[in-house]
């Protein structure tokens, strides 16, 4: 083997193209939050009843993402896979830039971003969301300590263990916290469980490795960098286990519903009823997010071709989304019980699907987020010495990659 060497990148028209379209992505986002602000939320699709709509699905995607990508150096560093270790960089900061895009929507989304500081000095302790706040801006700081114990010289062995050992346990300790926002919520029907939280460890496993490939294959293509094809097939075999992963936790947690007498209704609405959230259960979350990119990354002969892995990969990332939008937006238009066991009449939405359709302005809003995370992470691989030189099968040992 050779030694890995880090380069910045080179500016290149295809880099700078990129990065173009990501700021053209971005500056329309603001627009959008420019808009909003002034007109109020009554622009949106969002009203009293569905409160968290799309720009919410993309902030959580990528906050749950973000934990997941992190997970592609813990590989490395944590569990000895020393393979991994050439892409830990790269992990890290697509890891931070990540949440970074997923925060910057979830601030934008909230009508009054100002009073954000209001969370900042007036803490309710008994709230997971300002638990959250705590490990959002933890995760980043304890991922930069991370990240200068793999680039600086003479580092303790040891020092770098345990910063990696740490982020590690962060990254599970976010993810529970963002999954038990929903399992706590007693209130909805469709929330109120425990498995939420593994559920949501799952799922950032799996966006987390499909955004981290989709990241590293375009770079390389792009640079001209050497991306070994046994390393990628390696990884894109590990993202099916961890599609799969995703996919027997979501089986467990609808038959746990069906189970219980309080929950049948909601099932069995959102499974055969719900029309727009029963198409995207089934057609894109089950279908195009879980059974296609199964067959793609485990095929022993498709799963070696970068075109397949590029698109399993992308499928999983809509899969993801049609999965938090069937949570997050399909949760909240299942009616409110408000008064378990009565029935309860009234003129205010009593008893009735709440509507919601997204318009263009959230769905700019969202995309800007991915946009201003892929935008973060192009800026630092164009100034620090985060991607690998040449990541050829003569450099990557085979021999290493075997579990």
């Amino acid at each position: 083997m050779e030694r890995i060497t880090y380069r910045e990148l080179r500016s290149t028209p295809k880099v700078w193209g990129v990065m173009a379209l990501c700021a053209a992505f971005v500056g329309a986002a603001g627009l959008s939050v420019l808009y909003i602000e002034h007109h109020g939320h009554i622009v949106t699709g969002m009203n009293n009843q569905v409160v968290w709509g799309l720009p919410h699905v993309f902030a959580i995607f990528l906050i749950v993402a973000a934990s997941g990508a992190l997970n592609v150096s813990s590989i490395g560093s944590v569990f000895g896979k020393m393979a991994y270790k050439p892409v830990a960089r790269l992990a890290n900061v697509l890891a931070v830039a990540l949440l970074m895009g997923g925060l910057a929507v979830l601030v934008l989304d909230l009508g009054r971003p100002d009073r954000l500081v209001m969370a900042m000095y007036t803490y309710n302790f008994t709230s997971i969301f300002a638990w959250n706040i705590l490990l959002y801006t933890g995760f980043m700081g304890v991922v930069a300590v991370y990240l200068y114990t793999l680039m600086a010289r003479g580092v303790d062995p040891r020092a770098l263990k345990a910063a990696s050992l740490l982020a590690f346990v962060w990254r599970l300790a976010l993810t529970t916290g963002t999954g038990s926002i929903f399992g706590w919520l007693v209130a909805r029907t469709a929330y109120d469980s425990a498995i939420m939280a593994p559920m949501f460890i799952a799922m950032s496993f799996s966006f987390g490795m499909a955004m981290f490939m989709l990241v590293m294959i375009l770079t390389t293509s792009i640079t001209r960098r050497v991306y070994s094809p046994e390393l990628r097939t390696r990884q894109a075999r590990l993202l099916g286990v961890f599609v799969a992963a995703v996919m027997y936790f979501v089986i467990v947690h609808h038959l746990s519903n069906i189970y219980l007498a309080k929950k049948g209704a909601y099932e069995s609405w959102i499974l055969l009823n719900g029309g727009v959230y029963t198409k995207l259960f089934w057609i894109g979350q089950v279908l195009l997010g879980g059974i296609i990119p199964m067959f793609l990354l485990f095929h022993p002969k498709i799963d070696t071709r970068k075109s397949y892995v590029l698109l399993a990969a992308l499928l999983v990332v809509l899969g993801g989304l049609a999965q938090l939008y069937v949570i997050v937006v399909g949760g909240q238009a299942f009616p409110l019980e408000i008064f378990p066991g009565f029935e309860v009449s009234s003129s205010f939405s009593d008893g009735v699907v709440n509507a919601y359709t997204p318009t263009l302005l959230e769905l700019s809003l969202g995309l800007g987020g991915i946009a201003l995370a892929l935008m973060i992470a192009g800026l630092a691989m164009k100034f620090l010495r985060i991607v690998p030189e040449n990541l050829s099968d003569d450099n990557v040992d085979p021999s290493l990659l075997a579990d």
